[in-house]
């Protein structure tokens, strides 16, 4: 994200803000919004319908939002179209550099699952073959910060690729038919593009860095509703919980909610991570590591600090 796009998506949460909704005070709460994508833990809760069954007898009923990829869950979250929901490592730093008005409920550290993949036949061999070639990934999501710490590890700069800014419904056809050499991705497209659309791992993350998926809230729903927040948070947990013992069931779950094909959600359930937990010292660390990198890489206009974001529960 070069400045120019980054001050585009500022000015479009600023424009969004002056026409969303205020948001609800502090008191009866009637529903409440829940952005997920097509994999992790909200995939499995609403399929469960533990939330729910969780707050029926509080007279609230439950909302699902799915969104394609973190960036556009962050903007509707920022305007109060959204609640809580998950995404990697990325989307946060970029909202939170655009001023967008979200904090940090919980983290899950990423064992698996995401990478860099490239055709099967292809001649790009080791991560200094990425040189002058085509990489495609979502602008401000979590792959954004694979492409970049992949690079550095093979001592190249942003400045050495080609990337292409696609989301991962676009993303899986350019790779498909070569219009994109490499493609930086998450399960379970990355499970499609090794089992679908003939591609091979060059690059798993877990390789090259420590990351986290982080489960976000909006931050005036977690000033007004922080006992609510804390119970969302709870039942999100007890789930993840329940998805360690239980990943044949997670992967049809998958499969039933995102219309994913059943033996693709499986790869990506049989090699995920379900462990939520409180955002530690040590995840707050690695991910200002991620804030400061895309800082000095121009990525993001100027330093944050994640800490400033991070929403601790006075719940009871």
């Amino acid at each position: 994200m070069q400045r120019r796009d980054f001050l585009k998506l500022s000015a479009g949460i600023a424009a969004a803000a002056a026409f969303a909704p205020r948001a609800r005070a502090q008191g009866t709460l009637k529903e409440i919004r829940i952005g997920y994508q097509k994999t992790g833990v909200l995939v499995i809760t609403r399929q469960r319908a533990t939330l729910e069954k969780h707050f029926a007898p509080q007279g609230i009923d439950v909302k699902w939002v799915e969104f394609s990829s973190g960036p556009p869950m962050m903007e509707a979250m920022n305007v109060g179209s959204v609640d809580y929901g998950a995404v990697g490592d990325s989307p946060p730093v970029f909202a939170q550099a655009a001023g967008a008005a979200i904090v940090y409920a919980a983290g899950q550290p990423i064992t698996n699952g995401q990478g860099i993949l490239v055709p099967k036949d292809s001649p790009i061999r080791s991560i200094a073959d990425l040189k002058g070639k085509r990489i495609g990934f979502t602008k401000g999501s979590s792959a954004h910060n694979v492409v970049v710490q992949t690079l550095e590890k093979a001592g190249l700069t942003y400045a050495d690729i080609i990337p292409v800014y696609l989301t991962p419904p676009d993303a899986g056809p350019a790779f498909a038919n070569g219009s994109i050499e490499a493609w930086a991705i998450w399960d379970p497209y990355f499970a499609i593009g090794e089992t679908r659309q003939n591609g091979r791992i060059l690059v798993n993350a877990r390789e090259i860095t420590k990351t986290n998926s982080f489960y976000i809230a909006n931050r005036d729903f977690a000033k007004n509703h922080g006992a609510i927040l804390q119970q969302i948070v709870d039942v999100t947990t007890a789930t993840g919980q329940w998805a360690e013992q239980h990943r044949d069931e997670v992967a049809k779950s998958l499969a039933a909610v995102t219309g994913v094909p059943l033996d693709i959600q499986t790869v990506a359930a049989n090699r995920a991570n379900f462990v939520i937990g409180p955002v530690t010292d040590d995840i707050v660390a690695t991910q200002q590591g991620v804030a400061d990198r895309f800082a000095r890489l121009g990525l993001i206009p100027k330093p944050i600090v994640i800490r400033d974001i991070v929403w601790r529960s006075t719940a009871t």
